[in-house]
């Protein structure tokens, strides 16, 4: 019974037909010097055998690896899950297969997939980092000697191109439009907040706001990963009587939990409380 699930292999194939490994190699490679009849006998074997080419077993023999491997933070984000469907197709495109994990926003997870990659000896990678370019993933990448991309929580890296926002200065132009509106107290709420990006994007906003009005006060609510730790933190936040006339979120999960909470309370946006989000 094994040897019948035994997914048949190139030799199987060989063997069937009474030619060598290396004839069903060219043969399967389209290869023209094989002799005709040999070549029919290869063909009628393979699919006789229903046999299939092991890419990866090819591609590692050959040392062409058609594999790009893609590491989110996380996919329950609609950003991250079309930053992964956007990488598969323009792969496929180009002959490669996608190959996709999510780190779940830790770092000791994010440096072992990428291990993991590495001896899958993918052609090369594109890193969301868990916080920023110099984390050991990065580190990793750089010291192995792996082909690679850093998106979204990067500044800049000299070792791997990077792809990014402008962070600091999109949410420069928040604090220029909502103090231009004459708020004057502002909450700031944001997930993840060791990462580079989500950095950026509250240094910006205060170092701004603050050059516009010295007098606006700012206060700052943040959880590093889960959802669940901002919700209550906002929700004690206006249980003690806060109450902003702004809230700017740094992050797409942060807005949905602001929203969350104003329906709560009755609250209605933009008369209210106004709410600005990134993503």
């Amino acid at each position: 019974q094994e040897a019948r699930q035994r997914r048949p292999s190139i030799h199987d194939v060989a063997s069937h037909a009474g030619v060598s490994a290396a004839t069903v190699s060219k043969v399967l490679a389209g290869v023209t010097t094989v002799k005709p009849e040999n070549a029919q006998r290869v063909l009628d074997a393979v699919e006789r055998l229903a046999y299939r080419v092991d890419p990866l077993a090819s591609d590692m023999r050959r040392a062409k690896r058609r594999i790009i491997g893609a590491i989110m933070p996380e996919f329950e984000s609609e950003f991250f899950g079309q930053m992964v469907t956007e990488l598969e197709g323009l792969a496929e495109q180009r002959g490669y297969t996608l190959v996709a994990a999510s780190s779940r926003e830790s770092e000791a997870r994010e440096k072992e997939i990428l291990a993991r990659m590495h001896d899958w000896r993918v052609a090369g990678v594109v890193l969301a980092p868990v916080r920023n370019e110099h984390g050991p993933a990065a580190a990793f990448m750089k010291a192995n000697g792996m082909t690679g991309v850093l998106i979204d929580r990067v500044l800049s890296d000299d070792a791997f191109d990077t792809v990014s926002a402008d962070s600091a200065a999109a949410s420069a132009e928040v604090a220029r439009m909502l103090v231009g509106k004459g708020h004057k107290h502002i909450l700031i709420i944001g997930l993840a907040e060791g990462a580079a990006t989500v950095r950026a994007r509250l240094d910006g906003f205060r170092t701004q706001a603050l050059a516009l009005d010295p007098s606006i006060r700012i206060d700052v609510i943040t959880s590093e990963v889960s959802v669940e730790p901002l919700r209550s933190s906002l929700r004690d936040y206006f249980g003690r009587g806060e109450r902003p006339t702004a809230v700017y979120s740094l992050l797409l999960k942060g807005t949905l939990v602001a929203l969350s909470e104003f329906r709560r309370r009755g609250w209605h946006c933009p008369n209210d409380i106004s709410l600005v989000g990134f993503d």
